[in-house]
């Protein structure tokens, strides 16, 4: 089995090699960008890629969606430390099989591997059990009509990038990207770019700090 782990956290890919170390004809490869993990599954075509969210180019739910136009069969586990509803749902939705919290332990975690690698699914027993609890007791999260190509611009807008360097970075043109920020506004009802990277502040998605010019 080749398995691909995109963490740009070296401390992270080692602890997993570890892991993996011991399951039987296993070859593991790392890389720690968005841009790698889209060239490395190209080349390697891995049987699994285990994917963080936070990574420092392409957010992890765009790279979902971006493997799965590459390979519409591909198995994706997510190992991330967001385990909240919108970040779980959205994962899935983009097409992810599996979703595990960093804190999760190691044999659940390696449960999820194999499963996910075996053509199944797996959520996190405490992830799962708190989306269908939420599901039931609490309204709509704000987020929820956004779609993962929304909140990819939002993490975006929260590291500083302006449109220019945010539709260099989704491979998308300046017009779409600024009609893309506009209707964002509209569904947020924010009346300012600073409005939404408010609300993106508050629902924790700020990954990085960004040495990039502020917004304009």
């Amino acid at each position: 089995m080749k398995i691909l782990i995109v963490d740009d956290h070296p401390i992270v890919r080692a602890g997993l090699r570890r892991l993996l170390a011991a399951e039987p004809a296993t070859k593991v490869e790392e890389v720690a960008s968005g841009k790698a993990a889209l060239s490395g599954f190209r080349e390697g075509r891995p049987d699994l890629v285990i994917l963080d969210l936070n990574l420092p180019d392409i957010g992890g739910l765009e790279i979902i969606a971006r493997l799965k136009i590459i390979d519409p069969a591909a198995r994706i586990l997510v190992l991330s430390m967001h385990d909240d509803q919108i970040h779980v749902t959205r994962a899935l939705r983009a097409g992810a099989a599996g979703y595990v919290s960093k804190t999760v332990p190691p044999e659940e975690l390696l449960e999820a591997i194999r499963r996910v690698a075996g053509g199944r699914t797996y959520v996190e027993h405490e992830i799962a059990e708190e989306l269908v609890l939420s599901s039931i007791r609490t309204p709509p999260h704000p987020l929820e009509d956004l779609s993962s190509r929304d909140l990819e611009i939002l993490r975006l807008l929260t590291q500083g990038r302006n449109l220019v360097q945010i539709a260099d970075a989704l491979g998308i043109g300046y017009k779409t990207a600024a009609n893309n920020c506009s209707q964002i506004k509209v569904k947020l009802r924010a009346a300012s770019t600073a409005d939404l990277i408010r609300i993106a502040l508050q629902h924790g998605l700020a990954d990085y700090d960004s040495s990039l010019p502020p917004v304009r």
